[in-house]
Protein backbone atom coordinates (compact mmCIF):
# COMPACT_ATOMS: atom_id res chain seq x y z
CA UNK A 1 0.00 0.00 0.00
CA UNK A 2 0.80 3.29 -0.47
CA UNK A 3 2.46 5.78 2.49
CA UNK A 4 4.84 7.84 0.93
CA UNK A 5 4.73 9.80 -2.41
CA UNK A 6 4.91 13.49 -3.57
CA UNK A 7 4.88 15.35 -7.03
CA UNK A 8 8.27 17.05 -8.09
CA UNK A 9 9.88 18.28 -11.12
CA UNK A 10 13.15 17.22 -12.52
CA UNK A 11 16.21 19.11 -12.26
CA UNK A 12 18.63 17.10 -14.25
CA UNK A 13 21.59 14.37 -13.71
CA UNK A 14 24.54 14.49 -11.66
CA UNK A 15 26.95 12.06 -9.86
CA UNK A 16 27.28 11.36 -6.30
CA UNK A 17 30.48 9.68 -4.04
CA UNK A 18 29.30 7.18 -1.83
CA UNK A 19 31.57 6.72 1.53
CA UNK A 20 33.50 3.91 -0.61
CA UNK A 21 34.55 6.67 -3.53
CA UNK A 22 32.05 4.26 -6.00
CA UNK A 23 30.56 6.92 -8.27
CA UNK A 24 26.76 6.83 -8.13
CA UNK A 25 24.98 8.63 -11.00
CA UNK A 26 21.76 10.63 -9.97
CA UNK A 27 18.54 12.44 -10.93
CA UNK A 28 18.05 15.39 -9.06
CA UNK A 29 14.48 16.19 -8.14
CA UNK A 30 13.02 19.12 -6.82
CA UNK A 31 10.20 17.37 -4.81
CA UNK A 32 7.52 19.64 -3.44
CA UNK A 33 6.69 21.86 -1.02
CA UNK A 34 3.27 20.53 -1.99
CA UNK A 35 -0.06 21.63 0.15
CA UNK A 36 -3.32 18.80 0.85
CA UNK A 37 -5.90 20.65 -1.24
CA UNK A 38 -8.22 17.63 -0.85
CA UNK A 39 -9.07 15.19 1.49
CA UNK A 40 -11.41 12.55 0.48
CA UNK A 41 -13.31 9.78 2.81
CA UNK A 42 -15.09 6.87 2.46
CA UNK A 43 -18.38 8.49 3.60
CA UNK A 44 -18.52 11.61 1.06
CA UNK A 45 -16.57 9.95 -1.82
CA UNK A 46 -16.77 6.09 -1.45
CA UNK A 47 -12.40 5.93 -0.84
CA UNK A 48 -10.19 7.74 1.30
CA UNK A 49 -7.74 9.55 -0.66
CA UNK A 50 -5.33 13.15 -0.45
CA UNK A 51 -4.81 15.47 -2.77
CA UNK A 52 -1.72 17.20 -3.41
CA UNK A 53 -1.18 20.30 -5.39
CA UNK A 54 2.67 21.33 -6.70
CA UNK A 55 3.95 24.78 -8.19
CA UNK A 56 2.51 28.26 -7.53
CA UNK A 57 0.76 29.60 -10.38
CA UNK A 58 -1.33 33.02 -10.80
CA UNK A 59 -4.72 33.82 -9.85
CA UNK A 60 -5.43 35.07 -13.73
CA UNK A 61 -3.99 31.25 -15.16
CA UNK A 62 -7.33 29.24 -13.47
CA UNK A 63 -11.08 29.41 -14.38
CA UNK A 64 -13.11 30.62 -11.41
CA UNK A 65 -14.14 26.34 -10.24
CA UNK A 66 -10.32 25.95 -9.74
CA UNK A 67 -9.98 28.99 -7.85
CA UNK A 68 -12.60 27.82 -5.20
CA UNK A 69 -11.47 24.73 -5.07
CA UNK A 70 -7.95 25.43 -4.04
CA UNK A 71 -8.66 28.52 -1.77
CA UNK A 72 -10.56 26.11 0.23
CA UNK A 73 -7.14 24.94 1.45
CA UNK A 74 -5.53 28.14 2.10
CA UNK A 75 -4.51 31.39 -0.04
CA UNK A 76 -1.41 29.26 -2.20
CA UNK A 77 -3.06 28.31 -5.45
CA UNK A 78 -1.17 25.52 -7.35
CA UNK A 79 -0.63 24.34 -10.81
CA UNK A 80 -0.42 20.59 -10.51
CA UNK A 81 -2.77 18.60 -8.56
CA UNK A 82 -2.51 14.76 -8.20
CA UNK A 83 -4.48 12.72 -5.99
CA UNK A 84 -2.88 9.33 -3.89
CA UNK A 85 -4.57 6.92 -1.62
CA UNK A 86 -2.68 6.45 0.88
CA UNK A 87 -2.86 3.24 3.81
CA UNK A 88 -3.67 5.83 6.70
CA UNK A 89 -5.11 9.57 5.62
CA UNK A 90 -6.02 10.63 8.82
CA UNK A 91 -2.35 12.48 9.79
CA UNK A 92 -3.17 14.63 7.27
CA UNK A 93 -5.29 18.24 7.15
CA UNK A 94 -6.34 20.36 4.30
CA UNK A 95 -3.94 23.13 3.89
CA UNK A 96 -0.89 21.00 5.40
CA UNK A 97 2.25 21.09 3.42
CA UNK A 98 4.60 17.75 2.56
CA UNK A 99 7.87 18.83 1.51
CA UNK A 100 11.04 16.57 0.59
CA UNK A 101 11.64 15.12 3.93
CA UNK A 102 8.94 12.76 3.56
CA UNK A 103 11.55 10.37 1.72
CA UNK A 104 14.72 9.57 3.62
CA UNK A 105 18.22 8.06 2.55
CA UNK A 106 17.97 4.68 2.19
CA UNK A 107 14.02 4.80 0.71
CA UNK A 108 13.06 2.96 -2.84
CA UNK A 109 10.51 4.56 -5.09
CA UNK A 110 8.27 4.28 -8.21
CA UNK A 111 9.04 7.47 -10.56
CA UNK A 112 6.41 8.37 -12.87
CA UNK A 113 6.97 10.67 -15.45
CA UNK A 114 6.16 11.66 -18.80
CA UNK A 115 8.84 10.23 -21.28
CA UNK A 116 9.99 13.07 -24.16
CA UNK A 117 8.53 13.18 -27.56
CA UNK A 118 10.32 11.36 -30.71
CA UNK A 119 7.60 12.51 -33.41
CA UNK A 120 7.25 10.05 -35.94
CA UNK A 121 9.45 7.15 -35.89
CA UNK A 122 9.51 4.24 -38.08
CA UNK A 123 9.57 0.26 -37.02
CA UNK A 124 13.73 0.11 -36.32
CA UNK A 125 13.52 3.21 -33.57
CA UNK A 126 10.26 2.70 -32.23
CA UNK A 127 10.34 -1.32 -32.04
CA UNK A 128 14.13 -1.99 -32.68
CA UNK A 129 13.23 -3.91 -35.64
CA UNK A 130 15.89 -5.48 -37.58
CA UNK A 131 16.47 -3.87 -41.24
CA UNK A 132 17.23 -5.68 -44.61
CA UNK A 133 20.47 -6.63 -45.92
CA UNK A 134 22.52 -4.30 -47.91
CA UNK A 135 22.66 -6.36 -51.38
CA UNK A 136 21.15 -8.20 -53.76
CA UNK A 137 17.68 -6.04 -54.35
CA UNK A 138 16.10 -4.69 -51.25
CA UNK A 139 15.88 -1.56 -53.18
CA UNK A 140 15.45 2.05 -51.29
CA UNK A 141 13.02 0.23 -48.78
CA UNK A 142 15.92 -1.49 -46.53
CA UNK A 143 14.09 0.38 -43.47
CA UNK A 144 10.66 -0.37 -43.84
CA UNK A 145 8.35 -2.50 -42.01
CA UNK A 146 8.51 -5.15 -44.72
CA UNK A 147 5.85 -7.96 -44.82
CA UNK A 148 2.58 -7.74 -42.52
CA UNK A 149 2.21 -11.51 -42.86
CA UNK A 150 -1.55 -11.47 -43.87
CA UNK A 151 -3.49 -13.21 -46.45
CA UNK A 152 -6.67 -12.75 -48.14
CA UNK A 153 -8.09 -14.61 -44.49
CA UNK A 154 -8.43 -12.16 -42.39
CA UNK A 155 -7.38 -9.74 -45.40
CA UNK A 156 -6.33 -6.98 -41.84
CA UNK A 157 -3.24 -6.31 -40.02
CA UNK A 158 -4.17 -7.24 -36.60
CA UNK A 159 -3.96 -5.27 -33.70
CA UNK A 160 -0.89 -4.59 -31.80
CA UNK A 161 1.71 -5.20 -35.03
CA UNK A 162 4.72 -2.92 -34.89
CA UNK A 163 3.82 -0.31 -36.91
CA UNK A 164 6.08 3.14 -37.56
CA UNK A 165 4.09 6.00 -35.85
CA UNK A 166 4.31 8.83 -32.52
CA UNK A 167 6.97 7.52 -30.33
CA UNK A 168 7.51 9.16 -26.99
CA UNK A 169 5.41 11.69 -24.85
CA UNK A 170 3.70 8.79 -23.00
CA UNK A 171 3.40 7.98 -19.50
CA UNK A 172 6.52 5.92 -18.06
CA UNK A 173 7.02 4.20 -14.74
CA UNK A 174 10.98 3.71 -13.62
CA UNK A 175 10.92 1.25 -10.42
CA UNK A 176 12.63 0.45 -7.25
CA UNK A 177 15.15 3.36 -8.13
CA UNK A 178 17.05 3.83 -4.38
CA UNK A 179 17.20 7.35 -2.85
CA UNK A 180 20.51 8.27 -2.39
CA UNK A 181 20.28 11.76 -0.64
CA UNK A 182 17.86 14.30 0.44
CA UNK A 183 18.22 18.01 1.00
CA UNK A 184 15.13 19.28 3.30
CA UNK A 185 15.78 22.62 2.84
CA UNK A 186 15.99 23.00 -0.96
CA UNK A 187 13.28 20.02 -1.03
CA UNK A 188 15.71 18.02 -3.23
CA UNK A 189 15.84 14.31 -3.64
CA UNK A 190 18.82 12.79 -5.63
CA UNK A 191 17.67 9.09 -7.15
CA UNK A 192 19.98 6.29 -8.21
CA UNK A 193 19.65 6.00 -12.10
CA UNK A 194 17.56 8.22 -15.21
CA UNK A 195 14.26 9.04 -14.66
CA UNK A 196 11.49 9.81 -17.25
CA UNK A 197 11.29 13.26 -18.89
CA UNK A 198 12.93 16.34 -20.15
CA UNK A 199 14.90 18.84 -17.28
CA UNK A 200 11.70 20.73 -15.85
CA UNK A 201 9.23 17.53 -16.55
CA UNK A 202 6.67 16.72 -13.67
CA UNK A 203 7.53 13.58 -12.04
CA UNK A 204 5.58 11.76 -9.17
CA UNK A 205 7.60 9.52 -6.64
CA UNK A 206 5.98 6.74 -4.64
CA UNK A 207 7.58 3.71 -2.43
CA UNK A 208 7.83 1.07 -4.22
CA UNK A 209 5.50 -1.64 -5.08
CA UNK A 210 8.68 -4.11 -5.10
CA UNK A 211 9.04 -6.17 -2.16
CA UNK A 212 12.90 -5.45 -0.92
CA UNK A 213 14.30 -8.44 1.26
CA UNK A 214 16.18 -7.00 3.95
CA UNK A 215 19.48 -8.55 4.11
CA UNK A 216 19.62 -10.52 8.12
CA UNK A 217 23.25 -10.04 8.37
CA UNK A 218 26.20 -12.09 7.00
CA UNK A 219 25.74 -15.98 6.13
CA UNK A 220 27.92 -17.84 9.32
CA UNK A 221 29.04 -21.51 9.35
CA UNK A 222 26.61 -23.85 8.03
CA UNK A 223 25.60 -26.86 10.74
CA UNK A 224 24.46 -29.12 7.66
CA UNK A 225 27.32 -31.59 7.89
CA UNK A 226 26.89 -31.97 3.88
CA UNK A 227 27.39 -28.68 3.48
CA UNK A 228 31.12 -27.63 2.45
CA UNK A 229 31.40 -24.69 4.89
CA UNK A 230 30.72 -27.15 7.76
CA UNK A 231 33.29 -29.57 7.45
CA UNK A 232 36.30 -29.09 8.84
Amino acid sequence: MLNKAIIGKKVGMTQIFNADGKVIPCTVIEAGPCVVTQLKTEEKDGYNAVQFGFEDVKEARLNKPQKGHLKKAGDSLKKYLKEFRFEDCTPFQLGDVVKADMFVTGDYVDVTGTSKGKGYAGVIKRFNASRLKETHGTGPVHRHAGSMGACSDPSKIMKGKMMPGHMGAEQVTVQNLDVVKVDAELNLIAVCGAVPGPKGGIVVLKNTVKNNKVAKGEAGISKNPQKASARK
